[in-house]
């Protein structure tokens, strides 16, 4: 296990799943800058890991993530010397959206293990994640109209609409009501709801369901799943899914390998 303080990452089944852990538990892993900063730096450093392909995040105790850390005590933000206080929130903002689109570009797909509260800018986290499972007792809240802010954040206002329809999109964000998992399954935020306590192995099955196909398919798929949310057309997207299909038809001998083993009744072997 690797402790980067308040992030933690395992590789608990001894294969190629890392589980990133937000570890400040008796603060609901509030998004503090001593959390935030480990947390993007370890993504990218397992982003660049080959023998890493999937990854799973969660956070410690009863929560997964409460956004905004109101204790007044947030973590010092790296390089701000001499700045004044604008420049240090603008750069604050510049941090918190590299975490969002670090999850979106890395190759491996980012399975959300939602285990307790989103709140706010957690919310945003889980948004983030190519896959999200909820505990029974998670519950989700776009938490910045509560604060007398606006709820848009990290991108919430563009995945959230994306994820559940805009009509829902706009009811949870302008009331800032919580959002429950049976809720949030059926409407679409998140894949399915596990019993407490199970969500993390959840996670991990899933993960291995994924890891077992071919490497380059699965990158690709999910470089093309985030491409569809930005195509100007129909027509431009499928040139885009075609070329990854393609590429990956001409230079693997993966669909070969996969009729073979249907065939023989054997699991197929991937060689990228």
């Amino acid at each position: 296990m690797t402790d980067d303080g308040f992030v933690l990452v395992d590789r608990p089944r001894d294969g190629d799943v890392a589980v990133v852990t937000l570890n400040r538990p008796e603060r609901m892993n509030s998004m503090a800058f001593d959390v935030m900063v480990p947390l993007r730096d370890r993504l990218r450093a397992l982003g660049e890991d080959n023998s890493v392909r999937a990854i799973v995040l969660t956070g410690a105790g009863k929560g997964f993530c409460s956004g905004a850390d109101q204790s007044g005590e947030s973590g010092r933000m790296p390089g701000i010397a001499g700045l004044t206080p604008v420049s240090i929130a603008l750069r604050a903002m510049e941090i918190l959206d590299e975490l969002i689109l670090t999850l979106r570009r890395i190759h491996q797909p980012v399975i959300a293990a939602v285990n307790g509260a989103a709140i706010g800018g957690g919310l945003c986290l889980a948004l983030a994640c190519d896959v999200r499972l909820a505990a029974e007792s998670a519950y989700f809240r776009a938490a910045g109209i509560n604060n007398g802010l606006t709820a848009s954040e990290l991108g919430l206002s563009y995945l959230l609409p994306r994820s559940v329809g805009h009509s829902r999109a706009a009811e949870i964000m302008l009331t800032g009501r919580d959002v429950d998992s049976d809720e949030a399954a059926t409407i679409g935020l998140v894949s399915r709801v596990v019993p407490d306590g199970t969500v993390l192995d959840a996670a991990l099955d899933t993960a291995a369901s994924i890891t077992r196909w071919s490497r380059p398919g699965v990158e690709l798929t999910k470089k093309t799943l985030w491409g569809s949310l930005d195509a100007a057309s129909l027509e431009q997207h499928m040139q885009a899914e075609g070329h990854g299909q393609l590429l990956v038809r001409l230079l693997t001998k993966n669909f070969e390998e996969a009729v073979s083993a249907r065939k023989e009744g054997r699991t197929p072997t991937f060689r990228d």
